[in-house]
């Protein structure tokens, strides 16, 4: 699985004019996608990889990494999103072979979810397979890449 996170100060999904996601900042928004031999168990590590990711200021402001969403209940707004896996080092168009298939990939996502609120996260979501428009203020910036 692989996870882009960015560090923001608000973040909101809208389908067909209707918010559904969003969250207050600071939290994290994080665009997963989904290749063809993921797990549950992989899902569950991303989830708990999130969760204690230390990519907020300390309590006091203290510069640097110091804080996970799990030391300040920090919500996650969760977008599962296929062309992560997209392919664009031939040609110009890519290709989307290393993206596991809807029935496969939406389990698994909901996964992630189901594991990042069973860890006691606040988590909204995107819709799978929907025309998401995505809006977020990048607060830093500050976008990491995750894989498990």
């Amino acid at each position: 699985m692989r996870a882009v996170v960015q560090r923001v100060s608000e973040a909101s999904v809208t389908v067909a004019g209707e918010v559904v996601g969003a969250i207050e900042g600071p939290g994290l928004a994080v665009l997963v996608g989904v290749t063809h031999d993921d797990t549950a168990a992989k899902a569950a590590q991303l989830a708990r990889k999130l969760w204690s990711l230390r990519l907020f200021e300390g309590p006091d402001g203290e510069p640097g990494t110091e804080q996970s969403c799990s030391d300040f209940g920090a919500p996650l707004l969760v977008i599962s999103q296929f062309t992560l896996y997209g392919d664009a080092r031939k040609g110009r168009r890519p290709t989307w072979s290393a993206a596991a298939p809807g029935p496969v990939a939406e389990p698994l996502v909901e996964a992630v979810v189901a594991e990042l609120r069973e860890l006691g996260a606040k988590v909204e979501t995107g819709r799978f397979g929907a025309d998401m428009k995505v809006a977020l203020v990048n607060d830093g910036p500050f976008t990491v890449l995750v894989e498990v």
